[in-house]
């Protein structure tokens, strides 16, 4: 009987759950990272210039369980408001375990589009090596490259595709104002939603990352903390303008020596 009690206590603690839950799904990913998700980040800063590693099945799939993991890291702190309000509205309409599950599958079709980012990245990350582009450690070995992607994630930063997207990243309300569905597909189908607006307004910061290395945990680190200061905080519009300035500053200046 107090085992039942407590479980129900518990139960009812969903948005305590969720909130744990997803901080404890982007701590493992940022441990993992941190751990060289499987890489051998060692030889790769020892030895920059060599020829990257050939391209197997099993490499393939390192690659793309590498670039998941860091999206996870990356993105989930900053869905969680979404997540948590998401509970909290579950919470109001039925019982506390059938709102914890909605939310979790919530975050599931959130992670699940992000899945789809990191295949495309990994097809880039191969065309790239295809190309001569990048390193061993995964960066570019173009200035042009680099000054191109810069600029051009610089110019993203104004685009209509970008404040549109940004709109609903950063106000977690309006997004389930306008996309609500019911039931447990529903939940799915709002993450998959709500991922791909958050795919929308960030993936030029994360193209960012093949112009610094792709395992640089430095500028991992710094585009997350930017990404979640411009869903979060309260002048995130102008701190995106900000930022498309200075890379396209920045770009400018690394095209502009390239010559």
């Amino acid at each position: 009987m107090h085992g039942h009690l407590v479980l129900e206590h518990l139960l009812h603690r969903d948005r305590l759950i969720v909130a744990i839950g997803t901080a404890t799904v982007a701590a493992l990913a940022w441990a993992y990272l941190a751990s060289g998700a499987g890489m051998d980040t060692d030889m790769m800063a020892d030895m920059p210039d060599m020829a990257p590693m050939p391209w197997t099945p099993l490499y393939a799939a390192l690659l793309f369980v590498m670039w998941w993991v860091m999206m996870i890291a990356m993105m989930a702190p900053s869905a969680a408001p979404t997540v948590l309000l998401y509970a909290t509205v579950k919470r109001k309409q039925q019982s506390a375990p059938r709102a914890a599950i909605d939310a979790w599958t919530f975050l599931a079709g959130y992670l699940v589009t992000w899945a789809g980012f990191s295949v495309v990245a990994v097809l880039a990350q191969w065309a790239l090596e295809r190309l001569g582009l990048l390193s061993m450690a995964m960066a570019s070995t173009s200035a042009f490259l680099g000054g191109g992607i810069l600029v051009a994630a610089g110019l993203y930063q104004f685009t209509p595709l970008k404040r549109a997207c940004l709109r609903y990243c950063e106000s977690p309300l309006l997004f389930l104002t306008r996309h609500w569905r019911p039931g447990t597909s529903g939940a799915f189908g709002m993450g998959l939603r709500h991922g791909s607006y958050c795919v929308g307004c960030c993936w030029f910061l994360m193209a960012l990352l093949f112009v610094s290395g792709v395992m640089n945990l430095l500028w991992i680190i710094g585009i997350a903390l930017y990404v979640a200061g411009e869903k979060l905080l309260p002048f995130g519009r102008r701190l995106s303008q900000a930022a498309g300035v200075i890379l396209i500053l920045s770009g400018t200046i690394v095209l502009a020596r390239a010559w």
